[in-house]
């Protein structure tokens, strides 16, 4: 479901556009260029794709990159026929930060608000993105609609860029992480459909070879968010908790035994984050196996006694996550699950 819009300054007027665009005054899907989705009885705008020649912003809002993955990571987005520019983070080391605080607030304050950059991309994860939230200026972010692209600890910045500014932003494989080394055809043609496509509606699939799973049957239609279990959980109890309300959850994690599976996910629970959900995707949890089988459940087990209760239509073995392939996910536009037949479809 679209809106089209003339003018920034007109968005009001776009549920009046959008009747218009389905009856005989057609004329108003050709005059809009940018892209509203549904959310309720508002809309969520999508930020312009991209074309070859546009220039990218790297920043590195949380951990330090490896200095040797820096030049494939740029060559990564140089081979779509992008054009790489890179903030001063991406070179710096702050014990396990890369640089301080209010240097990469800065990055990312500066990339949204440089004309010349098309879209913001994360080069890793980490830790310290929660520690910038204070210092993003939101405000900006919002007149100036971007793509955002990765994962991890980014989930802190999807969570709060989708809330504060309604934007969609992108649940995507990293270029210091993933992409240095190249990536497989999947990953790489999930990841291009999010840069470049003009229309992202369609079935969602996963790879041929890896199933999506029922975990509980129904269907549920919401806007997408959410990210990985631990960020997901920090956020609770601050000023940009994770507002589940009617939304589909999407949930991966990586590195954490069962057990600590198990304390997150019943905090989300306890917290009314799972009843106020319409339905949950689970993606991959990487390196979650126990230590000691014997003496643990397991991810499936967890979430089986923890979610399943919950009745929300659930599906399990999503492909997006801390592996590869990779789905690259748009986090805020409104998707339909039907865990029965095993479809996730944007709308």
């Amino acid at each position: 479901m679209y809106a089209y819009k003339i003018d920034k300054s007109l968005v009001f007027l776009a549920p009046i556009f959008y009747y218009f665009s389905n009856s005989k005054y057609h004329l108003f899907k050709y005059i809009y260029k940018e892209r509203y989705f549904s959310k309720g009885s508002g809309y969520v705008l999508r930020p312009d794709p991209l074309k070859k020649g546009d220039k990218v912003g790297y920043i590195a809002p949380a951990g330090p990159i490896v200095r040797e993955r820096l030049e494939g990571a740029i060559n990564a987005l140089e081979c779509l026929g992008l054009k790489v520019v890179l903030g001063k983070s991406c070179t710096l080391k702050h014990g396990y930060l890369a640089g301080k605080d209010n240097l990469r607030a800065d990055d990312i304050n500066e990339m949204f608000q440089n004309k010349d950059i098309k879209a913001v991309y994360a080069l890793r994860g980490g830790y310290g993105c929660a520690r910038l939230l204070d210092k993003i200026n939101f405000t900006a972010i919002k007149e100036n609609p971007k793509a955002l692209f990765g994962y991890s600890d980014i989930t802190m910045l999807h969570i709060a860029i989708n809330q504060r500014c309604n934007m969609i932003t992108y649940h995507a494989p990293m270029p210091a992480t993933e992409l240095y080394e190249g990536a497989d055809k999947f990953t790489l043609n999930s990841l291009k459909k999010m840069i470049f496509a003009h229309d992202l509606k369609g079935n969602i699939y996963n790879p041929r070879n890896k199933e999506i799973k029922c975990i509980v049957e129904g269907k549920a239609r919401g806007n997408l968010i959410g990210g990985n279990l631990s960020i997901i959980c920090s956020s609770l109890g601050t000023e940009n908790e994770i507002d589940t309300r009617n939304k589909i959850l999407f949930i991966e994690e990586i590195g954490e035994e069962p057990y600590k599976v198990d304390r997150m996910l019943l905090q989300l629970v306890q917290a009314g984050k799972i009843n106020d959900c319409a339905g949950i995707i689970f993606g991959y949890f990487s390196s979650c196996e126990p230590s000691n089988p014997n003496q643990s459940l397991t991810i499936s087990e967890v979430i089986k006694e923890l979610i399943k209760p919950c009745g929300k239509p659930i599906i399990a073995g999503v492909a997006c996550g801390h592996s590869l392939p990779s789905l690259t996910l748009p986090m805020g536009v409104e998707v339909v699950i039907d865990s029965k037949n095993k479809n996730i479809k944007i709308i």
